[in-house]
């Protein structure tokens, strides 16, 4: 047994014995987390037996607060324990969920790169047991991975870690997304297979002469990369231009690099000869590799079916490093181990301390309906895109909202009005004498802010309400005047409220002045005199064209002159002749009539009895018409032509006919006016369209 073998088991013995009566989230031991995050820095990543048992110390260090000592467990192993320990220190709100100022952080924090590429692996881990954790940590961990992770991982060139961080992302943020691609993905698997048989058959010869020994493999889009570029380019899944791509992996035994180059450009020359390329589409990362390490030779080329093909040309070392990333030199026979650490140390430090990212576009991006800010002691908040300090403040408490007067963001005081944006801290300051108004709604995007408003508007205009009722009813009865409620309806409608606890809540704030309301009801006073002397002319009126008729007299109405100088047919219930009615003296309109059945009839009786004529109908007919209105509702729209072929049976003529659905019920509404000459004819038309099927139900208007 090596003596780094002997570490790690002492390492992992330590952490045992710390962790044992630690569990997760789901009841297991925790010492599966360091046993797992292991496993991956030992077998996905390449890192030797130190960054192991630093893994183990760095949980046993954290969480149960064991020391590690320079003395027993050497320089390199303290730290990396250290690095990763002040790391784990760091704040979401630290970063603002920048990936940026969060590796100026790890830079700060650590002096050994291979913290951060541990600290990665520890993350991947927490994804992959993200069902364990209640939700909302386990959307704070799927947002940090996005913000933070996935981009630091892309930028270290770890693409096998990024790709499966992005798709777990994407499992939970959009499952259903996630579950079309997948399944897609799958369907075409064959048809993927049979495309690179038929697209390598006719280079075979050419690659077997050259004596080029070669792996071909079909490389799919992580399920994420695709769902972003449906998003982007507002396109299907069949819309994606490069689903996948055919890889070369060529063998090249040693380290030669300059023949692994040739080797490349060699197939290159081959695919383009055989294939027509599209140079503008050509990627040469084997002559100037990107900074992470990544090499390889991209084309696109157009197969005999006109199709567009993305092909990849590397070598397997050049694979292994896309795939894993430098460290993963280690397996490869005649490879110095230090050398390979030491190349792959510069490009992880060169990553780390050089901003940006060679190609943006290939970076996550955050959900662009969503901002996620945060509390002064970090915890994590998400709004919808545009949300304000007044969100916010709702979003934490109502009371905080309600009396919410400004707020400090990211240290700077702002209003209450201050957009907020991903990453900001956001501290609400509050005012006792703070209150929501109306404005405040134009200011608040979320629903649960806006119905917060809304309540404490309410509440204000009913407190006011109480206050504005009590001071009208004092000032009322010392004035030792009355306001009916008819008259206090007029009131309101005039002054333009809504409802009486509006006018109330004004009368109580003062804006309608309680002089005001005295000043109408003395000029309704004047003006109900006033109405009693127009309808004793109007009466008188009558009484001089039938000089024997008394007050109580009946007007006797004939129904060819409806339109004459004594009364007019009221409009709201459309009398006809027969029917029992009533005549209403109008300040300027004469005398109206109306039916006794009418929906105006209770109040004009009750409210103004010494304005009402009695009438009735000539004795004979003299050949006028009425019009009237017959709302008819009805199980089949087809029911509206027996209802046409009726109405012509009888002595009446159509003036106006609509047929409208009501979804809801699945009836249909049918409004139409007739004119018809008394309402015995009305009666036998309404009677023969009650018994006509699919009809439910006849209503006159």
């Amino acid at each position: 047994m090596s003596s780094s073998t002997e570490i790690v088991n002492k390492a992992r013995e330590v952490a045992a014995s710390v962790l044992k009566d630690r569990t997760r989230y789901d009841g297991t031991p925790f010492m599966g987390h360091p046993d797992a995050v292991a496993q991956i820095v030992r077998e996905e990543i390449g890192l030797p037996e130190e960054c192991i048992a630093a893994v183990y110390l760095h949980e046993a260090s954290r969480m149960a607060g064991y020391e590690v000592k320079t003395a027993e467990w050497g320089e390199a192993i303290f730290t990396l324990v250290d690095g990763l320990n002040k790391i784990a220190t760091i704040k979401p709100k630290d970063t603002r969920l920048e990936a940026e100022n969060y590796k100026k952080l790890i830079i700060q924090y650590s002096r050994d790169p291979r913290v951060t590429v541990l600290k990665l692996a520890d993350r991947l881990e927490v994804m992959r047991s993200l069902p364990m954790f209640p939700k909302s940590n386990r959307e704070q961990k799927i947002l940090e991975t996005l913000m933070l992770y996935i981009p630091l991982a892309h930028q270290l060139g770890l693409y096998n870690m990024k790709r499966e961080m992005e798709d777990i992302y994407l499992n939970y943020a959009q499952p259903e997304q996630y579950r079309l691609i997948t399944n897609k993905l799958k369907a075409g698997e064959k048809d993927r297979e049979k495309l690179m048989a038929e697209f390598i058959e006719p280079l075979k010869r050419k690659l077997s002469e050259a004596g080029i020994r070669y792996k071909l493999k079909i490389r799919t889009k992580a399920a994420y990369s695709i769902w972003q570029k449906m998003v982007k380019q507002k396109v299907p899944f069949e819309g994606v231009y490069d689903v996948f791509a055919i890889r070369f992996i060529i063998d090249c035994d040693g380290e030669d690099h300059k023949r692994e180059k040739d080797l490349c450009w060699q197939v290159y020359s081959f695919v383009t000869e055989e294939y027509e390329p599209d140079t503008r589409r050509l990627r040469d990362w084997v002559t100037n590799p990107k900074p992470n390490g990544y090499e390889s030779l991209h084309i696109t080329v157009k197969n005999r079916d006109g199709a567009y093909v993305e092909v990849q040309i590397r070598t397997k070392r050049m694979d292994d490093i896309a795939e894993n990333g430098f460290a993963s030199h280690w397996s490869y026979k005649g490879i110095k181990r230090e050398a390979s650490l030491d190349t792959w140390l510069k490009s992880v430090r060169y990553a780390l301390e050089h901003p940006g990212s060679d190609n943006p576009e290939d970076l996550p991006q955050p959900p662009d309906k969503e901002i996620f800010v945060f509390t002064p002691t970090g915890e994590l908040r998400i709004l919808s895109a545009g949300s304000t300090v007044l969100d916010f403040a709702f979003g934490i408490h109502t009371n905080i909202g309600a009396h919410c007067s400004g707020a400090k963001v990211n240290g700077k005081a702002v209003s209450i009005r201050e957009k907020l944006s991903t990453g900001d801290v956001v501290e609400i300051l509050t005012s006792k004498n703070q209150r929501p108004n109306q404005d405040w709604l134009g200011w608040v995007v979320s629903s649960k802010a806006r119905a917060k408003v809304k309540q404490a508007l309410v509440q204000q205009e009913q407190s006011r309400a109480v206050d504005g009722r009590e001071l009208l009813e004092r000032r009322l009865k010392n004035w030792k005047l009355e306001l009916p409620d008819d008259m206090l309806t007029e009131l309101r409608k005039k002054l333009g409220y809504s409802s009486l606890t509006a006018f109330y809540a004004a009368v109580g704030v003062g804006t309608v002045d309680v002089n005001q309301v005295k000043d109408y009801i003395l000029g309704e006073a004047e003006r109900h005199a006033a109405s009693v002397e127009a309808a004793e002319a109007v009466v008188a009126q009558v009484k001089q064209r039938r000089p024997n008729a008394s007050r109580e007299d009946i007007l006797v109405l004939n129904a060819k002159n409806v339109k004459g100088l004594d009364y007019k047919m009221s409009k709201c219930c459309n009398p006809v002749f027969g029917d029992d009615v009533f005549g209403f003296v109008t300040r300027t309109d004469g005398i109206k009539i109306h039916r006794i059945t009418c929906p105006n009839a209770a109040r004009l009786l009750e409210l103004y009895p010494y304005r009402i004529q009695k009438v009735k109908w000539a004795e004979s007919l003299s050949g006028g018409s009425f019009q009237v209105g017959i709302k008819v509702v009805a199980d089949e729209e087809s029911a509206s032509g027996s209802i046409l072929e009726t109405v012509g049976h009888f002595k009446a003529s159509i003036r106006s006919f609509t047929v409208v659905e009501n979804p809801r019920n699945g009836t249909w509404e049918i409004s139409m006016k007739i004119s018809v000459p008394s309402n015995l004819e009305l009666d036998k038309i309404l009677s023969q369209i009650r018994v006509l099927k699919h009809v439910i139900k006849v209503v006159r208007q």
